[in-house]
């Protein structure tokens, strides 16, 4: 008879509190192994995983105070195509980006629907844009224009990330592609 080498508590314990941390379950598995704890292939990292079930403790939803949201042009290729951004005024953090290539409130409302479905509803700051108080009248949201800190934090966030895409525009927002392109390489680049 083969008695099986369970795996203690503890190390499981150690093994989850690894991942949470942000490792891969092969590095998880390294790891152990490396600490001299215990030998396991990352499947029983992967496992353990689904067994425990673990539960989100908060929730984003609650931490945000008030959406931050602008839009600006960007160069793709040999097209201008819009970028949309949503950040938290508490933590400044980019919550949200798509691009589009059209500038209106349908695009705006859209854009806004998907954050509300993702952290819920919460007050809006925007440029003058007229596209944002009807979308968010429509979406029965509390929309206000930018105060000086807040246009300060959402610039600051779009030159971000404009310098970032700057210097890979021939490199990897290449659009020669025969016909219609429909930038799906650029949203998986910029998310």
């Amino acid at each position: 008879m083969i008695k099986r080498n369970r795996t203690s508590s503890r190390d499981n314990g150690y093994g989850l509190y690894l991942y949470f941390l942000g490792l891969s379950t092969r590095n998880v598995a390294k790891a152990l192994s490396f600490l001299n704890i215990v030998k396991r292939r990352h499947v029983s990292i992967w496992n353990w995983i689904q067994k425990y079930q673990p539960k989100r403790i908060s929730s984003q939803r609650n931490k945000i105070d008030e959406l931050i949201v602008d839009e600006a042009v960007i160069k793709v290729g040999s097209e201008l195509i819009w970028l949309w951004v949503a950040i938290d005024s508490k933590n400044k953090q980019i919550l949200a980006q798509n691009i589009s290539q059209e500038r209106n409130m349908f695009v705006a409302e859209r854009f806004l629907s998907n954050i509300i479905r993702e952290y819920g509803k919460h007050p809006v700051s925007t440029d003058g844009g007229t596209w944002y108080p009807q979308a968010c009248k429509f979406l029965k949201l509390e929309h206000h224009i930018h105060s000086s800190y807040e246009k300060s934090l959402i610039e600051r966030t779009m030159q971000y990330i404009k310098d970032r895409t700057e210097n890979f525009d021939d490199y990897f927002f290449p659009c020669n592609r025969k016909g219609h392109c429909n930038h799906f390489h650029v949203k998986n680049w910029l998310n």
